[in-house]
């Protein structure tokens, strides 16, 4: 049961939320504003997360409810961790599991160390190509919208800083790892160009985010644990 109060969520709530597989962030959001109104009879209330997560990844979604959607913007702004799995050999237009492989590619020349060389030229400040399949805006239209109609667009390349990029299992065709990265990455394109770089192709097949400055996922709930949580005994509060 949660013991907090109706102007406990109205004055600021940190909500850790850890996203299932499947889920947009925006149902994510909507399942705690839908507990929260249920809970307190509340009209509306102010929510917010600070970062989206695609879905088909899992993993740490920070929710900000009430007067703390203002701090929204700050939290974006951490540092973020990563694991998940890459998958040499083929590639993908939405750089992940979303669209269907487009090209395959030999892995024979890959090894172990050459696998873990190729992490060194993705560390440090590097420019990066946002994929195509994503939510970024040019000419006031999202960028999948132009991949879904088969328009090309030229992307910017972004500066974004890759803090720690480690391999932890190798089990060809996939490549498990770790990554601590600035705000802005798309691990995404960091597979597809981890793939490049490896005279191969790549696509991203798992991602989890683990953490967001010093909030990690192992203190997290699911939104439905969450929902559950809060409206038992909902009649107390009625």
């Amino acid at each position: 049961m949660d013991v907090r109060t109706k102007e406990d969520f109205l004055n600021g709530q940190l909500l850790l939320i850890d996203k299932p597989l499947g889920w947009s962030s925006f149902q994510a959001v909507n399942k705690l504003k839908w507990a929260i109104r249920k809970k307190f009879n509340l009209k509306k209330i102010k929510i917010g997360h600070a970062g989206t997560l695609d879905p088909l990844a899992t993993g740490l979604l920070l929710i900000c409810v009430g007067k703390y959607t203002k701090k929204i913007p700050d939290f974006q702004g951490q540092t973020k961790e990563y694991t998940g799995t890459i998958t040499l050999g083929a590639t993908t237009p939405s750089y992940d599991l979303e669209t269907e492989i487009d090209q395959t590619f030999s892995i024979e020349h890959i090894t172990k160390p050459l696998v873990q060389e190729a992490t060194f030229k993705f560390i440090g400040e590097i420019e990066q190509i946002p994929p195509v399949f994503s939510a970024l805006k040019k000419d006031g239209k999202r960028l999948y919208e132009y991949a879904r109609e088969g328009k090309a667009v030229e992307i910017k390349t972004r500066k974004i800083i890759i803090s720690a990029f480690e391999i932890t299992k190798i089990n060809l065709p996939e490549v498990q790892f770790r990554v601590v990265c600035s705000k802005g990455t798309y691990i995404r394109s960091l597979a597809h160009d981890f793939g490049k770089a490896l005279g191969s192709g790549g696509h991203l097949s798992v991602l989890r985010r683990t953490k967001i400055g010093d909030y990690h996922v192992n203190t997290a709930v699911d939104p439905n644990v969450f929902a559950e949580n809060l409206l038992e005994n909902i009649e107390d509060s009625l």
